[in-house]
């Protein structure tokens, strides 16, 4: 374990020296992220500007989904897109040749080799709206913390799914479109799952599973969610993380080498 931390800060701290040579890049990343926030909270209000509120969820308690969806952005924007959309490249350029090499595992170097800066500014504004909706439900400390196992899981989750589509590369190497199609469907995080037809709430619970990402999280901090959907979440996060290394093992037995 502390070989792999030494490695980690070593990939970290080269990955920000050569990002931070763009720093105009952190305005636009934060304007961007502004945008995306602003367009969040329209949304949002269109439903609320008439007194229309979800079943069970107050406008406060919304903002709290799109707090954490918005977390969830900048964690993937800061860990799983700089990273994981790689896969694609390596295969098509053989460069995963040399990653196999290495005296690492595989999988964690594709996982960790770099970070992107450019999701903090989305990590601080998805804080800021939980904690001025918090504030305003006069939620506490125990309140925060209760949400964080969940909201842990949610985030093995989406990475393992994102892991997985992008293995998939060694069999279909255009599959930028099915990691987009990914993104667009977490999308639907941003509102409380109530939000959607019975139908609809089916599929982002038991098919894709988004009401793991912001919903449940929510719930746990808004203290109305059931032990039940915690623990399986964490039982959830588990599974899809041994299958995603599984998986990348299966799917090396079809890559052909670059030198082969």
């Amino acid at each position: 374990m502390q070989r792999y931390l030494k490695v980690i800060k070593l990939f970290w701290s080269a990955a920000i020296a050569a990002e931070m040579e763009y720093r105009v890049n952190f305005v636009i990343a934060t304007l961007s992220s502004v945008g995306n926030l602003a367009g969040s909270l329209f949304s949002l209000f269109l439903f609320y500007r008439t007194g229309y509120t979800f079943s069970g969820w107050q406008w406060e308690a919304a903002l709290i989904v799109v707090g954490i969806y918005t977390l969830l952005q900048g964690f993937s924007e800061t860990f799983l897109a700089p990273n994981l959309n790689r896969i694609v490249r390596h295969v098509q350029e053989g460069t995963l040749d040399f990653v196999l090499l290495k005296p690492i595992h595989s999988q964690f170097w594709l996982s960790s080799h770099t970070i992107s800066p450019w999701g903090v500014s989305d990590l601080i504004f998805g804080s800021i709206i939980i904690i001025y909706a918090g504030n305003r439900l006069g939620l506490g400390i125990t309140d925060y913390l209760a949400s964080i196992p969940p909201l842990f899981f949610g985030l093995i989750i989406l990475y393992s799914l994102w892991f997985m589509l992008g293995a998939t590369s060694i069999w279909f190497v255009k599959i930028y479109n099915v990691t987009e199609v990914l993104r667009g469907l977490i999308e639907a995080g941003r509102y409380p799952m109530v939000a959607y037809p019975a139908a609809f709430r089916i599929f982002f619970t038991f098919v894709v599973p988004v009401a793991f990402l912001t919903t449940i999280p929510a719930e746990a901090m808004l203290g109305r969610s059931q032990i039940v959907w915690v623990i399986g979440a964490g039982i959830l996060a588990l599974v899809l993380f041994f299958v995603s290394s599984r998986f990348w093992r299966f799917a090396l037995r079809f890559y052909t080498s670059a030198s082969s």
